[in-house]
């Protein structure tokens, strides 16, 4: 069955149906007064069936929450049944909210002629822990003896907008549904705008998807390092089986959310809409796109990077296709240009699609710098002064390129940074921290590179810190604003390759998040002043996070504990929701982690069994019992 077809309906027997294949898991325990009809099919639905049974009885099962698995699962809503009382008219709509209709027709049965004009679901949808409670308002009004109000409540977790960006708000969640009769029927006619839905329906019903934009250095751009070419990933959530290929185009079309859309930009002209809205794979996974007319008039070289955006962003909503052209073409259907997957690969840089995966490295029990090549068994020491185990160092960062080192010495006085080869000197310290040092959470942090071979890094003492930036990992630091972060004090940093986003761990009082920046960049070519802007965090259910590192486009690994709860370890989206990604195994005790943006490539840890590695759809290995510091490339 393609994803962009329409799909069968369950005769309507309940508030709220599901279609789901036999064999696909059987019966399974969901939520009270919601039910499916269990058609056969041998198992077979998931993958297409010849042919459906012409016999058999139909089988009435719980609704479960969604399995990863059930991409061909499919639940709609029924009609208001004849006579039911308000607050069952209220839980029934709620329930046919959840369902796979790309415009809530049934939804919208529930509700006053009045409601059905100007209730717009799309404007916001709440995310809370568990579905909302519906009860009658406890003090309803003397002015109000026609009509009925219905009172939800819940704990939110976060919010959706119109423009499909996720943000995490743990706060009550209080609204109120006001019915009245029409004819002899209850129904709505006064409803918040927006959705509101439980966690379970929620990650059932959304997927996170990358659109993909082009990094805005604005004073830097004509730096010859800040190439054009640089995607940076704008996670957001869409319904993920109405149409899933169209609608993340049109999201891509839309623009960046607005938390980077300051440092982003689209090569679509303003104003560029779809001039066909049925998009899908052909057989061969290529996708053929009609634009409207104003992307009519673009050049070869525009055309090819607003080919690359739809690239990665279909590519990323259908993960388990590999597309093999995207073409776009006029309204007519004339061809405008085409981009295969090996020039996408080849032209345009998109974190976790491409690029050389890079080697992890760590400091070894002799003080020395050692890297892990696939093939070998035992890590082997690098090239340079790093290699030889004379400057002991608390940490260490490797150039994306891999030519070049920067290491802070073991007091986190100072740092150095030196080339990885042969005959390379590490010279004097290229900074010197203003604090003494005396703990592992003073002096330097952590340095880190972004893709443009600049070198970030953030000195800290017990009262404050400062975020210092290197051109190319040498010169004179740049201090680099942060306005957000107030009285709190910086504890790492991790920016990523597209030099747009900065991780920063960030301690007050006694607690340490994890927070992402946005980079701009202001003033002039001659005289740019960098700043990080609008922190938000990115795993807000943790209490102290120990550490964190890019994992991917829009991802990251966390490791860190909640209020009272053991330490754990898990991915993170950089919009905050936690991703779905594969639960990673536990091990104890881990200092620091270390992940590629090359989702193939295994993590690395400092544990307590020491340096560990964990491969994909693998366990924990110890590679050596003694260092620290693990890192990749960045």
């Amino acid at each position: 069955m393609g994803a962009e077809h329409g799909e069968m309906r369950a005769a309507h027997t309940a508030p709220l149906r599901r279609l789901m294949p036999q064999g696909a898991g059987g019966a399974r325990t969901g939520r009270a007064g919601r039910q499916a009809v269990l058609l056969g099919c041998a198992g077979a639905l998931l993958a297409g069936c010849a042919s459906m049974p012409d016999g058999g009885d139909v089988m009435a099962v719980d609704q479960s929450p969604r399995a990863d698995g059930d991409s061909q699962v499919r639940v709609y809503g029924v009609p208001p049944p004849v006579g039911a009382q308000p607050t069952n008219i209220v839980r029934s709509f709620l329930d046919a909210t959840t369902s796979d209709e790309a415009d809530f027709r049934t939804a919208r049965m529930y509700l006053a002629k009045s409601a059905k004009q100007t209730w717009r679901p799309f404007v916001v949808t709440n995310v809370l822990q568990e579905r909302p409670k519906s009860e009658p308002e406890t003090q309803p009004s003397r002015e109000d003896a026609n009509g009925y109000t219905v009172a939800l409540s819940g704990s939110q977790v976060a919010t959706v907008d119109a423009n499909h960006a996720y943000t995490p708000e743990e706060k009550p969640y209080r609204e109120t549904i006001h019915l009245i009769k029409e004819g002899d029927q209850w129904r709505i006619d006064r409803l918040p705008d927006g959705l509101v839905l439980g966690q379970p329906d929620f990650q059932r019903i959304y997927r996170s998807v990358n659109k993909y934009y082009f990094a805005s250095y604005k004073s830097e751009s004509d730096d010859p390092k800040a190439g054009k070419n640089v995607l940076v990933a704008d996670p957001v959530y869409l319904r993920q089986r109405i149409k899933p290929i169209t609608s993340s185009v049109e999201a891509l079309l839309a623009g960046p959310t607005d938390w980077l859309n300051r440092v982003t930009s689209s090569a679509f002209p303003p104003g560029t809409r779809l001039a066909s809205r049925d998009l899908s794979l052909d057989d061969s996974n290529g996708l053929r796109v009609k634009l409207s007319k104003q992307a009519v008039n673009t050049d070869t070289a525009q055309c090819k990077r607003m080919a690359a955006q739809l690239f990665f962003t279909v590519q990323d909503m259908t993960r388990a296709s590999k597309i093999s052209e995207v073409e776009l073409q006029d309204p007519s259907g004339n061809s405008l240009c085409a981009l295969t997957q090996d020039q996408a690969d080849r032209d345009f840089a998109a974190p976790g699609h491409n690029g050389r995966p890079g080697r992890e490295y760590f400091i070894d029990a002799q003080h020395r710098v050692v890297a892990m090549p696939d093939a070998a068994t035992e890590p082997m020491p690098v090239h340079g002064p790093f290699g030889t185990g004379k400057t002991p160092l608390r940490s260490v960062a490797i150039s994306r390129k891999e030519t070049t080192a920067a290491g802070v010495s073991a007091d986190g006085r100072y740092l150095y940074v030196a080339g990885l080869e042969d005959g390379a000197e590490r010279g004097a310290p290229l900074l010197t921290s203003t604090s003494a040092g005396k703990s592992a959470d003073e002096g330097l942090t952590a340095p880190s590179w972004d893709g443009l071979g600049d070198l970030w890094i953030a000195d800290r003492d017990a009262h404050g810190s400062r975020l210092l930036r290197m051109r190319e990992g040498k010169g004179d630091a740049e201090q680099v604003a942060v306005p957000g972060l107030g009285g709190r004090r910086i504890k790492a940093i991790k920016v990523a390759a597209d030099g747009i986003r900065i991780a920063i761990l960030v301690e007050d009082k006694g607690r340490t998040t994890l927070q992402l920046g946005r980079v701009e960049r202001d003033g002039t070519s001659l005289h740019p002043t960098l700043s990080v802007q609008e922190l938000r965090p990115i795993a807000p259910q943790l209490e102290d996070v120990v550490a964190a590192s890019w994992a991917g486009g829009s991802r990251l690994v966390v490791v860190g504990r909640e209020a009272g709860g053991v330490q754990q370890m898990q991915f993170m989206e950089t919009d905050g929701s936690a991703s779905d990604a594969q639960t990673l195994p536990g091990v104890n005790g881990v200092k620091a982690v270390a992940a590629s943006e090359d989702e193939t490539r295994p993590l690395i840890a400092d544990a307590t069994e020491g340096i560990v590695r964990l491969p994909p759809d693998a366990n924990w290995k110890t590679v050596a019992k003694d260092g620290t510091a693990p890192v990749y490339p960045g």
